[in-house]
């Protein structure tokens, strides 16, 4: 693997491409291990792929002692074959393959059981007859009630797992605990919310509780979720959150017999990551000045929904700009909204400056598109040195994945 020395190459990098500060993602993974082993020191940690798996990404959380948590056999078998041991596995979801999800239970992986469908597939294990198994069970509950307006989803409420108030969940553990072969040992309450707050997760705490309560279950570990904040100074912090789960879970769990399973995405991943574009056009229309640039929202804003960016920009040489009143920054395609920001009062920004965004490793690569231009290089800077973990696609490698014979890609 080529490196180079920070120094000389970051400017002489060839733009847009994703950067990677592995000594924020380093001290990202402490903080969290720090925080657990503070409030629970019971636990398993589940990197979400589906928030990043870049293949150095997910190969680095291997390294350090993360399971994989997954979400579809497309992702179940990525972590099988980047190396995850066959039972260091989270599998969730309602977009499970039978096959997938029968071999998992049967290699020991943590299995929550979101769908009527899998429950049905638990019957070919319960009639094996060999040996007992082990699943969870994914809970929905009426969030908003607990936590007025920060639900992603608010009195409309979310569509995954087994309804608590209606009376499917305890369909759910009632047909479980009729079968012969197959246990139930987790409850599994990740919610999507819109603030991330800590009541949510000491809502999340609490329904653990009174489900265990109320079903009298004797239960291995309770799975919270994901969905924290990470990397930003002004929010909850990953103690917080561990202090607020701890203090309501130890009401009703023990820590040295139930394991805490925790599924971080973007508070891992979104801070080390930035993306860094140049300046390729400076020209003015009617009377907006507009400055494009090699990078697209559709980078690090894949669903165009962000209303703002951590950004920075960098001008290629010292000399005196001339103060301009609004400048608009528009990515490369061909979409009118194609446009992430707009400078006021600012120096004028010419060809060869460099807009870099800051914070944008969550979702990013897994959501953007292959739109106008292919996937970006993407580089590690890691002790001094810079050294490229993805090569940018071109026409070959899109030729490539086609498998269409009437090509020919060297």
């Amino acid at each position: 693997m080529e490196r180079f020395k920070n120094l000389i190459m970051h400017d002489n990098l060839e733009t847009p491409y994703f950067l990677i500060d592995e000594k924020k993602l380093k001290n990202n993974i402490i903080n969290l291990k720090d925080a657990l082993n503070s409030y629970w020191n019971n636990y398993i940690i589940g990197y979400s792929f589906k928030t990043n798996s870049l293949p150095w990404l997910i190969d680095y959380f291997k390294d350090n002692d993360f399971y994989a948590e997954v979400v579809s056999d497309d992702e179940y078998q990525l972590a099988l074959m980047v190396g995850y041991n066959k039972h260091k596995l989270v599998y969730n979801g309602p977009q499970k393959s039978k096959e997938t999800f029968l071999e998992a239970i049967k290699n020991g992986c943590i299995v929550n059981v979101d769908s009527q469908r899998e429950l049905y597939w638990l019957n070919e294990l319960d009639n094996l007859n060999d040996r007992k198994y082990e699943v969870g069970i994914r809970v929905n509950f009426e969030l908003e009630r607990y936590c007025p307006e920060e639900s992603a989803m608010g009195p409309e409420g979310g569509r995954f797992g087994f309804c608590y108030e209606n009376g499917e969940l305890k369909k759910a553990i009632k047909y479980i605990s009729n079968l012969n072969h197959i246990s139930l040992v987790g409850l599994h309450l990740h919610c999507s919310t819109k603030t991330r707050s800590l009541n949510i997760y000491r809502a999340i705490s609490k329904v653990a509780c009174e489900i265990k309560r109320f079903f009298a279950l004797d239960l291995k570990y309770v799975d919270i979720g994901g969905g924290f904040f990470g990397g930003l100074k002004d929010k909850p912090q990953f103690s917080d959150y561990m202090e607020a789960i701890s203090s309501e879970l130890s009401k009703e769990f023990n820590k040295e017999n139930t394991v805490l399973i925790v599924e971080p995405g973007t508070s891992l991943v979104s801070s080390p990551f930035s993306f860094i574009t140049s300046v390729i056009d400076v020209k003015q229309i009617t009377t907006k000045n507009y400055v494009v640039t090699d990078g697209s929202r559709i980078n690090i804003d894949p669903l165009m929904n962000k209303t703002r960016y951590f950004f920075h920009v960098k001008f290629k040489d010292e000399i005196k700009r001339q103060i301009i009143e609004t400048q608009v920054i528009a990515g490369f395609t061909c979409m009118e909204n194609d446009r992430l920001f707009i400078l006021e009062d600012h120096p004028q920004l010419l060809i060869g400056d460099k807009v870099i965004y800051d914070k944008v490793g969550a979702y990013t690569m897994c959501l953007s598109p292959l739109f106008i231009k292919y996937f970006p290089d993407v580089y590690v800077e890691s002790n001094g040195y810079i050294y490229k973990v993805r090569e940018r696609w071109t026409a070959k490698e899109y030729l490539r994945i086609s498998n269409n014979q009437r090509y020919k890609v060297d």
